[in-house]
């Protein structure tokens, strides 16, 4: 799978010119729409010239501005899809194919795996390890309708490996009680995948609004949280299914869990030794 346009300027954003980096910042900043003004309205926006413009969209790999607008276009599409967009193949479909349908998943799956940690940028999974890391720092998680159970299950074993992490599990409307705590020492961990949930996005401003760094675990279209987040990881989603895949945000989480665990090793390994007593003696020997 081709990487977005939001990977390109992320990946290549040091190799730019200082006026170049100014457009690379601004269709960051309102991706997709700066992007599908004109090439003279974005320059005029961001104060540059319209030849700035233009060499950037070269530098991605685009033929002309009008083949970087139709891109964003289909991204804009692909962000949007309702699982009605995505149905599964017909069944006559399938009976062209020359392999089973689940040969065809498995390969997407396996494809998605291997794309998400090959594009995954080594200094933004380091940095969320140190902010998961740091035992003066709260680790608050959440997700959105089908990705909470993932900051769910992050939550329950960073619980194991240190104190301060708390899962955000309840409505809207009671996470205000919880924004009054939220300050500089808090971290909150974002899943937000398309269609992106505008609760999250509304309680990730809020929280970076009091100054707590937010670490967002998306897919490769980004959720708009991108804007406000300290740590962004990626992971590809898109299978063949009238449903997203969340095998490598999975993946994503094991990984983080992983490194979290190797670099506080010596403190966990105490905590965990006094859980397991602890467990011994109430009798409890659930996994």
């Amino acid at each position: 799978m081709a990487k977005t346009t939001v990977e390109k300027l992320r990946e290549d954003l040091n190799n730019f010119s200082a006026t170049e980096r100014r457009v690379a910042h601004q269709l960051l900043a309102e991706y997709p729409v700066a992007g599908l003004q004109s090439a003279t309205d974005l320059a005029r926006a961001v104060g540059v010239s319209p030849p700035t413009v233009l060499r950037l969209v070269g530098r991605l790999g685009f033929g002309s501005y009008l083949d970087f607008q139709r891109s964003l276009r289909e991204e804009l599409a692909a962000q949007l899809s309702s699982p009605l967009a995505k149905q599964p193949a017909t069944k006559q479909a399938r009976r062209k194919g020359s392999q089973p349908v689940q040969a065809d998943f498995t390969e997407a799956v396996l494809r998605n795996l291997q794309e998400t940690f090959a594009n995954l940028p080594k200094g933004e999974f380091d940095g969320a390890v140190q902010l998961l890391s740091d035992p003066r720092l709260r680790i608050r998680l959440v997700g959105g309708r089908f990705t909470d159970a993932l900051a769910l299950y992050l939550s329950v074993h960073l619980r194991i490996l240190r104190p301060g992490v708390s899962h955000l599990q309840e409505q809207e409307s009671n996470w205000h009680d919880q924004l009054l705590d939220i300050n500089k020492r808090d971290v909150l961990l974002v899943f937000d995948i398309r269609r992106y949930q505008p609760s999250l996005q509304r309680l990730a401003h809020a929280a970076a609004a009091r100054q707590a760094r937010i670490i967002l675990l998306t897919d490769q279209w980004l959720s708009p949280i991108v804007r406000v987040a300290t740590h962004v990881l990626s992971a590809r989603v898109a299978v063949p299914s009238m449903w997203d895949s969340s095998t490598a945000l999975m993946a994503l989480s094991e990984s983080l869990l992983a490194e979290v665990s190797r670099q506080g090793w010596e403190k966990s390994r105490r905590r965990i030794k006094e859980l397991e007593d602890m467990r011994g003696q109430l009798g409890d020997t659930g996994g």
